[in-house]
């Protein structure tokens, strides 16, 4: 059996999708995926199990994009073909069946889950490697409590002040989690390494991981933390699906949709669509209702 699954160019979008991914896998124990994607999301999938083929998506003006997607997979018989981004490729492929994302309220996964008709939708997953998970014990404290923090977004009104993460961590260390290790994650780009360094000097104890690692190493390192908290990005869904027990922060976007989902997580939103207006107190109270529920 032969699947084609065809999920997001974003990362947290891709992220979300693998909770329908995983379900597959296991409803069809004998199947083969080939997994479109992104970029920006590729490395998610380079340990999935029974992948065939990982085929990146660059985007093309006028969505031009899809004509060489197509002259990829015609050639082949597909038993079934997921389509989350809506597109008209599962109607030009040969295949047995299609499941196409239409237009629909409630939060992603759920849109997600309705695809094939699943209930409950499914919770994301991540599959680090057994080298991923060996970096993270190399990594990370074994012996103190680690706290992550993901201070960047790919829109700067996402972003909470460095400074508020600075403050949030350290009532954390005062309060639930003495003798914590600030780590810090963010991805590549001058932008986002001017923020992460910024909030390792206000935390000069702290471990910059930011640009550092692939997305399943940075999943292995977030399975052993404490904690995570960050704006809402790819890298809070990333936590989410990890399992850590994470916090996204939102305010001009939609947590009704995008709230991290995971067995652990929870979202705090401003009091406005301001970042700005979100308290270090807010976030904290929001944090530790995490270490009690």
């Amino acid at each position: 059996m032969r699947i084609l699954f065809v999920t997001s160019n974003r990362l947290g979008d891709a992220v979300l999708s693998t909770g329908l991914l995983d379900h597959l896998l296991r409803t069809y124990p004998e199947a083969r995926f080939t997994v479109v994607c992104g970029r920006v999301a590729a490395d998610l999938f380079a340990h999935m199990p029974r992948r065939e083929r990982t085929i990146v998506l660059e985007k093309r003006p006028w969505s031009l994009h899809w004509f060489p997607l197509w002259a990829e997979v015609v050639g082949h018989w597909w038993d079934l073909v997921v389509d989350i981004r809506s597109s008209g490729l599962a109607w030009a492929v040969p295949t047995s069946r299609r499941a196409i994302m239409r237009p629909r309220s409630g939060h992603k996964i759920a849109q997600l889950a309705a695809v094939l008709g699943v209930s409950p939708p499914p919770l994301p997953v991540i599959w680090p490697s057994s080298q991923d998970q060996a970096l993270a014990a190399s990594l990370m404290p074994a012996d103190r409590p680690v706290v992550a923090l993901a201070p960047t977004a790919n829109w700067a009104p996402k972003m909470w002040p460095a400074d508020r993460f600075a403050a949030l961590f350290q009532a954390l260390a005062a309060d639930r989690l003495p003798g914590a290790v600030p780590v810090i994650f963010a991805g590549p780009g001058p932008e986002e390494a001017a923020i992460a360094a910024t909030l390792a000097t206000a935390l000069p104890d702290a471990i910059d991981l930011s640009a550092r690692l692939t997305l399943t190493q940075i999943a292995a390192c977030l399975q052993r933390a404490a904690l995570f908290v960050g704006n809402d990005s790819g890298l809070m869904h990333v936590a989410a699906a990890a399992g850590a027990p994470t916090l996204g922060l939102f305010g001009p976007t939609a947590a009704d949709e995008y709230a991290p989902a995971g067995c652990r997580a929870a979202a705090v939103l401003s009091a406005s669509e301001r970042m700005e207006d979100l308290s270090v107190d807010t976030a904290l109270a929001a944090a530790l209702r995490l270490f009690t529920s």
